[in-house]
């Protein structure tokens, strides 16, 4: 039982920590932006050589390290993308009354760089782990990757709770892209998938004979996803999850409201929205 819970506990208080600091770091000054980015940048450049050297050490504490090692390297990205070094060419709010078509493209405009900078830190993370026995570091950057492309589609479509109170004053304009709507025809999809594919990962870290790497790989891979659902089930429960990251939210103000998309929305399938 404490080979599952402790890697489970390490894996949540990593998640709830280090959105937390992201969360600080964004409603600091805009002032003290260049220097949080130049020291995510140091952070996020360690971290992957950190994932080139815990690729070759399939043991629990390589499974640890090689975890907290890709969860930094996201964090570089998304410090990049909320303090507004790397987001896309847009940096104005959809007009009023614009399409879903134009909202899209709107959309795009205002994340490609951040898009395309997740696309290199993946290929990055996949070279320096590729054909390594310790491949947690690869699991955690594309399960993040993947349930974080799975929320902008999301919130893009329509959900309840659009989180524009972790936005940073200067990023404001990208809820204006988002769409509010009690649930949307994706959201169930995505979450029944991730749901089977992070029952996948329990089962194999609770079998019998799994070795304490693999038990500690599964569960910190399960644990994460786990909590990626449940930020997928905060979007549409009239519940709030800025409670658990109210001591990183003091230092900022209240959003103001943006002006939100008069045209609705109705089924859209996915492959139109990429």
């Amino acid at each position: 039982m404490t080979d599952l819970l402790v890697p489970a506990l390490y894996a949540m208080f990593v998640w709830w920590f280090t959105t937390g600091l992201i969360v600080w770091l964004d409603g600091l000054p805009v002032s003290t932006y260049r220097w949080s980015m130049a020291g995510a940048t140091v952070v996020g450049i360690a971290a992957l050589y950190a994932l080139s050297q815990t690729a070759y050490d399939p043991t629990v504490a390589g499974a640890y390290c090689a975890f907290s090692s890709a969860v930094l390297v996201w964090g570089w990205i998304e410090v990049a993308f909320l303090l507004g070094f790397v987001t896309g060419p847009r940096r104005e709010p959809s007009p009023p009354g614009a399409s879903d078509y134009q909202r899209f493209r709107h959309a795009v405009g205002a994340i490609l760089h951040h898009e395309l900078f997740i696309l290199a830190a993946g290929v990055a993370v996949v070279v320096v782990t590729l054909d390594a026995p310790n491949q947690t570091g690869t699991w955690t950057f594309m399960i993040l990757w993947a349930m974080r492309l799975s929320a902008k589609l999301n919130l893009f479509l329509g959900v309840r709770n659009r989180g524009e109170d972790f936005l940073p004053e200067k990023m404001r304009h990208i809820d204006s892209y988002f769409a509010r709507r009690p649930v949307n025809l994706l959201f169930p999809v995505a979450v029944t998938a991730a749901t089977a594919l992070a029952a996948v990962f329990w089962a194999h870290a609770a079998m019998p004979h799994a070795s304490s790497f693999d038990v500690a790989k599964y569960v910190l891979a399960a644990t994460l996803l786990s909590l990626a659902i449940l930020e997928h089930w905060f979007m549409v429960l009239p519940l709030s999850s800025t409670a658990l990251w109210k001591w990183a939210m003091r230092n900022r103000r209240k959003p103001e409201p943006v002006p939100l998309p008069s045209a609705s929305i109705g089924p859209i399938e996915l492959a139109t929205r990429r």
